[in-house]
């Protein structure tokens, strides 16, 4: 099994164990944390280690999310996938609504002020207790965009690769 990087999306990662049955803890990267228990089978990754379990059960638990995963029986099995990566393939994913995004899907777009001054590519994005915020880099300039459509971000066009901002250039 390979996992190419347009077909599979890091979802979360184990972060322990839960109890003595083989449940694992889970930081889920997922919005509410528990949806990440909707996504079935995951595909456990560490390095080049690659394991397809189905998620036989879970549940949020205080903060954590903890699952029970086939074949993980015992408090020593859950312990050994520690650090694992969460993978999932992006289609079991939902199509996002009208002016609904992935971040995935607006990383590497090209960025644009309105009067066509290109401001880099998106890089990564940054989730803060107000807003997205958008990480754009040109070379070593890099410059933080509040992702507020409308406001800031004013056209999204993910099959030419582009986004228009209103943004000053100098900023």
């Amino acid at each position: 099994m390979s996992l190419s990087t347009e077909q599979y999306i890091v979802v979360g990662e184990v972060s322990g164990v839960f109890g003595i049955k083989g449940w694992i803890k889970v930081y889920s990267f997922t919005e509410p944390r528990e949806n990440i228990l909707n996504y079935s089978p995951w595909v456990l990754r560490k390095g080049n280690e690659l394991k397809s379990v189905e998620v036989l059960d879970g549940n949020l638990q205080g903060k954590a999310v903890v699952a029970c995963l086939s074949g993980i029986t015992d408090r020593d099995m859950a312990a050994s996938l520690g650090g694992y990566e969460i993978v999932i393939e992006a289609s079991l994913l939902p199509e996002p609504e009208e002016g609904e995004y992935y971040w995935r899907d607006l990383i590497g777009l090209k960025v644009e002020t309105e009067q066509g001054i290109a401001l880099g590519v998106v890089d990564y994005l940054l989730e803060t207790g107000a807003n997205d915020v958008l990480v754009v880099k040109d070379g070593d300039k890099e410059r933080l965009i509040p992702f507020l459509q409308g406001q800031f971000v004013k056209s999204i066009n993910l099959e030419s690769g582009m986004m228009i901002v209103d943004w000053d250039p100098e900023f």
